[in-house]
């Protein structure tokens, strides 16, 4: 189980850190003044969150499933 919980954390961070990529690339192209260009990779960014916070949602339904109050 702390496996899965490890590779579920490692997972979340990946994709974080492809969200984090997608963030600096986003404000390169808002500097360069390419704003199609930003605001595609802003939704990918907007994307990668959205996955990540997926993971943590169905973690924490699963730990509330498991919890005696």
């Amino acid at each position: 189980m702390m496996d899965a919980a490890a590779e579920l954390y490692d997972e979340i961070a990946a994709e974080l850190d492809r969200a984090a990529a997608h963030a600096r690339t986003t404000a390169q192209h808002f500097r360069d003044g390419d704003v199609p260009r930003a605001s595609a990779h802003a939704w990918a960014l907007q994307g990668h969150l959205r996955e990540a916070q997926a993971k943590l949602d169905a973690q924490s339904r699963e730990h509330a499933r498991r919890s005696q109050p």
